[in-house]
């Protein structure tokens, strides 16, 4: 799992099909004080999450993982994120 901020959107108008209706949020992954790395990955929004800019998230960056968390063996996909941190006590 990653700890990441949302610091932007992806938008397209020609995609896979699965991607339609579905966020793509760009997450800079952070490191162990919190700090953004500059290391970031593009993950699909979980439809149950709703992420937004400037969130701090929890991203799973895993095929298999992310392709049961939206329930098709197919889908082409990576990395999702599976919700957003309230807080975080070092």
């Amino acid at each position: 799992m990653i700890l990441g901020r949302v610091c932007g959107t992806i938008y397209s108008t020609i995609n896979h099909p699965f991607y339609d209706a579905r966020k793509l949020l760009i997450v800079d992954k952070l490191d162990l004080d919190c700090n953004p790395t500059g290391d970031y990955l593009i993950a699909v929004d979980s439809v149950s999450v709703g992420a937004g800019f400037g969130e701090t998230v929890l991203v799973i960056d895993e095929g298999n993982s992310a392709r049961q968390i939206v329930g098709d063996t197919q889908a082409p996909i990576r990395s999702i994120i599976i919700g957003i941190v309230d807080e975080i006590l070092i």
